[in-house]
């Protein structure tokens, strides 16, 4: 078996796989090519990469996986020319949120046998090699989607290559994959964006909704921050499953609508009640597409150095704040302060210290 792995794309995704290949397999091999020349030159900076490859060519030759981290529009193309290097030892995956169309394409081209679809399901809001890092992928579901014709081994070793990894496979039809995607991943990221266009829109002229907007607000349109171009190209492959999934939320707000109009008490409680149950009944370890944010609200009160005494606390016993900042509409909120964290065990040790010091903590 290769030990040499090579990466199409080195952003975000592409990245954080490649770095925790270098932290789980330290004597892999590792070849990269992207567009981005800075890119590439920081890779081999850090050390993450052996080969910086200006084009795709014969340093792809004799890998045991080739990740395809580009954008979807662009992993199509790019299986073209990656199919001379592919040989029977080797997995061609890719890591794209829509699976329909390259799977259609690796048929067409005859690389089902090589051919093994993935999606790690984690993200952030922000995009490009220097956010990426290697605990990106930790404990999220990877999506296995393998083609009709590729061999039961070479499916067993990418399970095993996914959970080395430390993330969590799990095996889909690539079709079923883009509709399930399409509702919980691709939908939610047109609403954010649409609701926070709306505010915008229809805004006063003293823009009291953007003032007012905090807590709640930004916490259910936090993903209108991600990478316009990546959602561009994502709705675009799967357009078809998302008009439909559309179609049939636009009715749920529909039967809202006519509930609110009607004054419907019975069915306000229902539409709120069977919501937050259903919400409630999600495992909280179920790492989805949509990155979780970890977060503590404390009570603190207004007088001078009450964050930083709060922020000493936390930084006093190594933990790292990703962001801190008073909250001032708390109308779904508790706590004054907001902190946010980079994982749930840093959240979690921060309440637990901070009540030690007698202060009032909220988790979420």
């Amino acid at each position: 078996m290769y030990n040499k792995i090579g990466f199409i794309g080195l952003g975000l995704i592409g990245g954080s796989i490649a770095k925790a290949v270098r932290q789980y397999y330290p004597d892999y091999e590792i070849i990269a090519f992207d567009k981005n020349r800075e890119t590439l030159a920081l890779a081999t900076q850090e050390s993450l990469i052996h080969v910086a490859a200006t084009s795709i060519d014969d340093n792809f030759k004799g890998c045991s996986y080739i990740f395809l981290c580009a954008p979807v529009s662009c992993n199509t193309a790019y299986l073209k020319q990656i199919a001379v290097y592919v040989d029977d030892g080797c997995i061609l995956t890719d890591v794209g949120s829509v699976k329909t169309n390259i799977h259609e394409e690796v048929e067409a081209l005859g690389l089902e046998e090589y051919f093994i679809g993935g999606h790690p399901m984690a993200g952030s809001e922000k995009s490009g090699y220097v956010n990426s890092k290697a605990m990106l992928i930790e404990n999220a579901y990877y999506v296995l989607t393998p083609s009709a014709k590729v061999p039961e081994e070479k499916i067993e070793r990418y399970q095993a290559f996914v959970k080395a990894l430390k993330a969590i496979p799990v095996i889909l039809g690539y079709r079923e994959h883009d509709y399930v995607t399409g509702t919980i991943s691709h939908l939610p990221h047109i609403i954010a964006s649409s609701l926070v266009n709306f505010v915008r829109d229809t805004d006063t002229e003293g823009e009291m909704m953007k003032q007012l907007a905090a807590g709640g607000f930004k916490d259910i349109t936090r993903i209108a921050s991600s990478s316009p171009t990546m959602w561009q190209h994502i709705c675009l492959k799967n357009r078809e499953n998302i008009s439909e999934i559309l179609e049939e939320y636009i009715a749920t707000l529909q039967e809202a609508k006519r509930i609110v109009d009607a004054g419907d008490e019975r069915g306000l409680y229902h539409l709120f009640d069977s919501s937050r149950s259903y919400r409630n009944s999600i495992p909280e370890s179920s790492a989805g597409p949509i990155k979780k944010a970890f977060a503590v609200y404390c009570d603190i009160i207004d007088e001078a150095g009450g964050i930083a005494a709060i922020a000493t606390i936390l930084a006093s016993n190594n933990l790292n704040i990703k962001n801190i900042g008073i909250v001032h509409n708390r109308e779904f909120e508790e706590g004054v302060l907001r902190i946010e964290f980079y994982d749930g065990v840093s959240s979690s040790r921060a309440a637990d210290l901070l009540q030690k010091f007698r202060y009032i903590v909220y988790e979420r």
